[in-house]
């Protein structure tokens, strides 16, 4: 696993997808850490503001989980966001559209529901957004019908909270390939394919530190040879470690995948589109093609013409030789 610093976070931060695996991979590595909750907290809050608008609910659904999955093993970051939550969430609704803010505050009913931060607080937060003016339109929102909230199961909640993420990637899709024109789709094309060079399957230096993982944390027949509490506290560290390491590849993995998928979205299009751009084409090529036809039939028949005009420099000379006839000014000289 590797070792805390503000760059590491920031680096981490920058490369956070919507996707849960995303979230929940990056919020282990925070909990893992979460003796620098302070920092963590306010580069978390820094690069909130940095974000672009479509990632920045993201943010809160990382806040979230790193809130809710670290209570029990201490207070730590449930204290350090509350000190920057009213902030954030204001925020954020002023660059969201309505359709956002119903994800917010379903957020902040669970946060109430699960006693995560006092009633008048969760209030100060529903306040922050209803009052952050909003400079996007609201149009129309993929998100379900808003429902009184009621008391719910665990896993209800569980289950809500991932059709919401759902929701919240197609609603909040990085790419819509549709409105793009072909110079717009060939670059974020172009784009696409350099961003996989770097992709998880290619890190072979992570790979080699799976591949170098002990026998022992893979397989639970070992823990047998494990006799004194030494040992044992050494290979929990490691195995500690070796899960932390295996979910930050499946992360980085899976949102490969998303970025493959979507890759091949973008293929699909730009082949449709390339299809439609021929055909345009083929057509302009036949009216130009129409065109030639024409002005060439036009050169080839004034080139007939002009050979059947007569030769005026082979005409006879018709003056004969005579002298030329007077000027106008010669007939009325009065010399």
């Amino acid at each position: 696993m590797s070792s805390f610093s503000e760059s590491a976070l920031e680096k981490k931060l920058s490369e956070l997808s919507s996707s849960q695996q995303s979230v929940q991979t990056l919020s282990l590595w925070i909990i893992h850490h979460r003796k620098h909750s302070a920092l963590i907290v306010k580069v978390w809050h820094r690069e909130l503001k940095k974000a672009k608008s479509n990632r920045k609910l993201t943010f809160l659904y990382l806040a979230n989980d790193v809130i809710q999955n670290s209570k029990k093993k201490g207070p730590e970051f449930t204290r350090d966001f509350e000190s920057v939550l009213v902030d954030a969430c204001s925020h954020v609704a002023s660059e969201a559209d309505d359709g956002c803010k119903k994800h917010m505050d379903r957020l902040l009913n669970i946060w109430k529901e699960r006693s995560l931060y006092r009633a008048d607080f969760i209030q100060q937060l529903k306040l922050a957004i209803e009052d952050s003016n909003s400079p996007r339109p609201s149009g129309e929102s993929s998100c379900a019908e808003e429902r009184k909230p009621v008391k719910r199961s665990y896993q209800k909640i569980h289950e809500e909270e991932d059709d919401e993420d759902d929701d919240y990637r197609s609603q909040m899709s990085p790419r819509n390939t549709e409105s793009m024109s072909s110079s717009q789709l060939t670059e974020e094309l172009v784009k696409a394919l350099q961003d996989l060079e770097n992709a998880a399957s290619g890190d072979a230096a992570v790979r080699q530190k799976i591949a170098s993982l002990p026998q022992e944390v893979q397989d639970v027949s070992l823990l047998e040879k494990i006799t004194d509490k030494e040992a044992a506290d050494k290979l929990s560290k490691t195995v500690d470690e070796a899960c932390l390491l295996l979910a930050e590849y499946n992360g980085r993995l899976a949102a490969e995948l998303e970025d493959r998928r979507q890759l091949a979205r973008m293929l699909t299009d730009y082949i449709n589109s390339q299809k439609d751009e021929l055909v345009k084409r083929e057509k302009k090529l036949e009216e130009y093609k129409q065109k030639l036809a024409r002005v060439t039939q036009v050169r080839k028949e004034l080139k007939s013409h002009i050979q059947s005009l007569p030769d005026l420099s082979l005409l006879p000379n018709v003056t004969g030789g005579l002298a030329p006839l007077p000027s106008a000014g010669d007939l009325f000289s009065t010399d």
